[in-house]
């Protein structure tokens, strides 16, 4: 059999499994038998190949350690095909995330790659550094040097087990799709081939800490803080080794909040604008739903020297076979297909098919609870779609979006920090009614449709702008207004407008001054109804996606001019050739005693307004909890942004958050209090640990700090 030291995933299996691994098998998988693993070869074009067929009728997982040069062991589970022969050897999916493979990510983990299992694969799913099961001291930050440089040494570990057939893929959703990429960047010899899901290539404009170059603080600091502290289950050790490790190392905020431009520190790990450096097959995934999506189109147009396929379906930040809202889709099957020609050779001639796979949006009503996205796949053999033309649309002073060049004026518009709570918390999620929201823009519509028009692409919005303030914020957003008047968020964006000529280095406003600018909304599909307006707002101001700016002011608009105020649209045909096709979902294969309930995105949001001071709250809170053999783990976290209209510079936001661990007759809390504030020169940022065991306090931590603010 496959060798190495069997040892039963450590808590969750461990009352299930005896030495020798767990096995499940179903019916419904065939298993013919399976020819050893071929590396790849540059195949001639072929058409393509029917869709493969498991292999095995089960999943076996074990623990493992992978040792580093400097003695350090990062913990690893692994899922081998069931009743695999002593000379099978098989091509290796990694991934390598912070999250927990052993509590947290564990029934998720197990879903996952038993199906790739299947068909003849082994799943790697290594803790990083410090987190999870690893050893070591966890990262001073996401993606660090660190963790990058022990990746490297994780794959050729597992290209080297006598289990492999030396080829090694990489996979994963968020962090784990973000450090495919950089994984890929750095050429290790046995990676192969990638699948990058809602992930970005720019980590500053795109990631969750200044969204589109402008400052956003959410539940991910409080969260991503008590994964890394909580030590390993099932023990959670309390020793002081452990805890001076975990417990006492730095929160990454603060750090954060030191970097409030591009540069070295982000573009370290970004591959925009260096798309020479991908050079691995690339297999990027995204949902017009969720904020990392522009990755797709941008990796399309501008990666040369490797295949790239994609898909852009209509799903939030999650895999897009199991979804929060539909249609879902078996992408695995696509994966294996993906896996199956760079991983093991097979010329299926996936990378002869067109190069994107895109579902185009049809109008939906504006609503948070809708669980299936109306539309239908099209395939798109290049980026940007062959068929696809720009239609300039320019506003005018009666705040219509025309086709042909208006008379010359100007509008203006009052900063009120407080507005743009409908837009949700960071751009695409399904939204309310965006009327709200536009009681603070400058609006501006087309007339009633004639026929039906689609777009596919990221539009751009081009403004002449000024504002009385040296700092204002932009933020453009496009919509569908039905006939009934309801108003359906389709894409937005935003721009620091002291970064209009580089987020490197930013600038102050000159009070006044007339700016060109211009902003790329996130890319979006949808195709508007005749009968229905296209609309475009702007305002200053989305909170609390985006941090006010600290000044009171009037920003204004020029209109009219070949160069005045306007929208390009990028316009394609609503109908288009032969759809792609997808199997549908298949339900994850649970794993016998651990269960999971609720889920802390995305939570529940409660507004409330003082009218007569002018101020405005925003809670929010998620709640989850999963059971093991071993007990139970509960979490909580809430977040309160307040902002005031009378002075934009005094704003804030506070979180608490509680990891639970219920093991035996203990009980354990992990306990995060965050506190930053906000004045026109700096941030205050305040932070606090408390462990909590059996209702005493047996550890503190606290951090303050005080920290300029740099244009944002």
């Amino acid at each position: 059999m496959i060798s190495t030291r069997t040892i039963v995933i450590s808590f969750a299996l461990g009352l299930l499994v005896i030495l020798g691994g767990y096995s499940t098998a179903e019916s419904r998988w065939a298993r013919p038998s399976h020819a050893g693993g071929l590396g790849p070869t540059a195949a001639a074009p072929q058409a393509p190949a029917a869709d493969p067929k498991p292999m095995y009728a089960g999943t076996r997982v074990e623990h493992d350690w992978i040792p580093m040069k400097d003695g350090t062991r990062l913990a690893v589970n692994l899922f081998f095909p069931a009743n695999a022969k002593p000379a099978d050897k098989f091509p290796v999916i990694l991934e390598y995330l912070p999250y927990r493979k052993d509590d947290w990510a564990l029934e998720r983990d197990y879903g996952l790659y038993s199906y790739f299992s299947r068909f003849g694969y082994v799943g790697a799913r290594v803790d990083i550094r410090g987190t999870g099961a690893s050893e070591g001291h966890p990262p001073d930050r996401e993606y660090s040097e660190q963790e990058q440089l022990d990746g490297m040494e994780v794959i050729a570990w597992l290209a080297s087990r006598p289990w492999s057939n030396g080829s090694v893929g990489m996979q994963g959703i968020s962090w784990g799709g973000f450090n495919s990429i950089q994984m890929a960047m750095r050429h290790p010899p046995a990676l192969k081939a990638i699948i990058s899901v809602d992930s970005t290539d720019d980590l500053f404009h795109d990631d969750i800490h200044y969204i589109d170059g402008m400052m956003h603080a959410d539940e991910y600091e409080l969260g991503m803080d008590q994964e890394l502290m909580t030590t390993a289950a099932p023990d959670f050790p309390l020793d002081e080794k452990n805890l001076k490790a975990r417990f006492d190392s730095d929160p990454w905020f603060p750090m954060y909040l030191h970097q409030q431009h591009m540069g070295p520190f982000w573009q370290r790990a970004s591959l925009r604008p260096n798309y020479d450096a991908m050079q691995t097959p690339a297999f990027f995934i995204g949902g017009f739903c969720d904020g990392y999506r522009d990755v797709v189109p941008r990796a399309l147009a501008n990666i040369h020297h490797a295949p790239v396929k994609a898909i852009l379906g209509p799903w939030n930040h999650t895999f897009p076979h199991d979804a929060d809202y539909g249609p879902q889709i078996e992408w695995r099957l696509v994966a294996v297909r993906w896996w199956d020609r760079w991983l093991k050779g097979v010329r299926n001639g996936i990378e002869n098919e067109p190069q994107l796979s895109v579902y185009m949006r049809h109008w939906y009503p504006p609503n948070p609870a809708l669980k299936e996205i109306p539309g239908e796949w099209r395939s798109e053999k290049k980026w940007p779609p062959a068929d696809e033309t720009d239609r300039t649309l320019y506003f005018d002073g009666e705040h219509a979006l025309r086709d042909s060049v208006p008379a010359t004026g100007k509008h203006e518009l009052k900063y009120v920090p407080t507005a743009g709570v409908q837009d949700g918390f960071w751009w695409g999620e399904l939204l309310n009614d965006q009327r709200p929201s536009d009681a603070f823009s400058l609006v501006y519509d087309t007339p009633p449709l004639e026929s039906s028009t689609g777009i596919l692409g990221l539009p751009r919005v081009l403004l002449q702008a000024s504002a009385s303030a040296p700092l204002a914020d932009w933020i453009a957003r496009l919509e569908d207004v039905a006939p009934d008047g309801s108003v359906t968020q389709v894409t937005g964006a935003g721009l620091n407008g002291a970064q209009r000529g580089s987020a490197a280095e930013p600038a102050d406003l000159e009070p006044g001054k007339v700016y060109p600018l211009t902003i790329e909304l996130h890319v979006s599909s949808w195709v508007f109804p005749a009968g229905h307006r296209i609309r475009v707002a702007i305002s200053n101001s989305a909170w609390p996606m985006i941090w006010p700016t600290p000044y009171a002011m009037t920003s204004s608009l020029v209109l009219g001019g070949a160069e005045g105020s306007r929208l390009i649209l990028p316009v394609v045909p609503v109908s288009a050739g032969a759809p792609p096709q997808f199997e549908p979902a298949v339900a994850d294969e649970t794993l016998p005693g651990v269960e999971s309930h609720g889920d802390t995105w995305p939570g529940s949001v409660t507004t409330e307004r003082d009218e007569m001071n002018h101020r405005t709250r925003v809670y929010w809170k998620g709640d989850s909890s999963s059971g093991f053999p071993w007990g139970r783990e509960k979490y909580h976290e809430d977040l309160t942004y307040e902002a005031s209209d009378a002075d934009s510079a005094v704003s804030s936001v506070r979180g608490e958050a509680d990891t639970i661990i219920e093991a035996g007759d203990r009980e354990i809390v992990w306990r995060s209090h965050l506190q930053l504030k906000s004045d026109a020169q700096n941030f205050y940022y305040e932070y606090r640990r408390e462990l909590v065991v059996d209702d005493r306090v047996v550890r503190k931590k606290h951090w303050q700090e005080t920290i300029p603010r740099d244009h944002q």
